[in-house]
């Protein structure tokens, strides 16, 4: 892979570990600020409705700027807001410092793959996609794990602070290694109402807001989900974790080297059938033991579902791509939003263990979505301008 894509991957490591790690946390931050597991999962659901509601917005404003500039400044705002957050000491303030830092994640990630089309061939462009979504996987492996370790052992704070200085070598690195004039070309109303007009791509994007959902249903409340049924401690969720994040960066890993061979769409639909099967794993063990294991398939469809989703805009409509990434970077989050949301109410009225059933039902219907949208797309192929392929 070229040099240049390393340092977007890297971003990609810092926001997404900054984006996860909350779930990890939620039992630390629900005593140390005295409120319940339910509020302290709107961490989660707050921080994923702004996201989703910025990206797109984002998206039109910044179309213009200069990507080194741009997401150096989004990781410059990721880790002030991060050190602020870290400083907190009401509920309140957390919300509001980690909901303004998710303007960063609604532009660094869709902002980072729709440059990529200027950054290498076309014939790499798929990789060279899930390649920078590796930094995803990468979070989960590495950041998560170490977040809820870090937060269970020394304190939230310091997880918190751990992003706001990673956040700063990030964007240091990037500057001095992304080129200056990485401009893609800016999209038009005409283009961004094709775009929302387009069932083809709208129907595609809703696959990902549909799994999102289902998999937060469950994963917003891991940590007291593991503690009061299983009586997790925090090493065993932080390997817990690891597992799920290995997992992970093993199947996007398969899917950025196989991408290109098997297809956008059948990578989708495999990767979503991997989590389905994981999900249908936990009803059938109570032991932290059998749950290890339904981690493994779960994980390697999670970021792989989310490359390939990637990859499969781009292959629809690449003079769109900029606009489809971003609603689908917002469909993401509006799906952890509604997923946390759902999860939440659950906890309340049904209690932790009515989780996983919801969870499964959510990626069953996702799987019912994207195999509708691969159909649609196949009887309504989208007109592609001179000279893209």
């Amino acid at each position: 892979m070229p040099r240049v894509l390393w340092p977007l991957m890297f971003g990609n490591i810092v926001i997404g570990t900054g984006v996860m790690m909350a779930a990890g946390m939620l039992n630390e931050i629900s005593s140390a600020l005295n409120v319940s597991i339910a509020t302290a999962g709107q961490l989660i659901s707050t921080s994923a409705l702004c996201t989703c509601i910025c990206a797109p917005l984002f998206a039109a404003w910044v179309s213009g700027w200069d990507r080194q500039k741009l997401l150096t400044a989004s990781l410059l705002w990721y880790s002030v807001l991060h050190a602020l957050a870290a400083m907190s000491d009401q509920f309140a303030t957390l919300l509001s410092w980690r909901a303004m830092a998710m303007a960063s994640a609604a532009i660094f990630t869709p902002q980072a793959a729709s440059c990529i089309g200027l950054l290498v061939p076309a014939a790499q462009r798929g990789r060279a996609i899930t390649f920078i979504f590796l930094g995803w996987s990468v979070a989960s492996v590495i950041g998560t794990p170490l977040g809820a370790w870090l937060g269970g052992t020394f304190g939230w704070r310091y997880a918190f602070g751990l992003i706001s200085v990673l956040s700063l070598v990030s964007a240091t690195w990037l500057w001095r290694s992304l080129p200056r004039g990485i401009v893609p070309p800016a999209l038009s109303r005409t283009a961004w109402v094709t775009t929302l007009s387009s069932r083809t791509l709208m129907l595609t994007v809703s696959v990902t807001m549909v799994s999102a959902a289902g998999q937060f249903v469950l994963f917003s409340y891991m940590a007291p989900y593991l503690k009061n049924l299983l009586g997790a401690t925090t090493t065993t969720l932080s390997l817990l974790l690891l597992i799920y994040g290995l997992s992970g960066f093993v199947g996007n890993a398969f899917v950025a080297r196989n991408i290109d061979r098997i297809g956008p769409s059948r990578s989708v639909m495999i990767s979503l059938a991997c989590m389905v099967c994981g999900l249908m794993l936990w009803p059938l063990g109570n032991s932290i033991a059998w749950l290890a294991l339904a981690f493994v398939p779960w994980g390697l469809g999670v970021f792989s579902t989310n490359s390939a989703q990637q990859a499969r805009l781009v292959h629809l409509a690449p003079n769109l791509a900029s606009a489809s990434i971003a609603l689908n970077s917002s469909a993401i989050y509006a799906g952890q939003a509604i997923g946390a949301g759902l999860g939440g109410w659950l906890v309340l009225r049904q209690g932790l263990p009515a989780l996983p059933g919801y969870a499964l039902g959510g990626m069953v219907l996702a799987m019912g979505v994207s195999w509708q949208a691969s159909r649609y797309a196949q009887s309504h192929p989208l007109p592609r301008p001179a000279g893209v392929h």
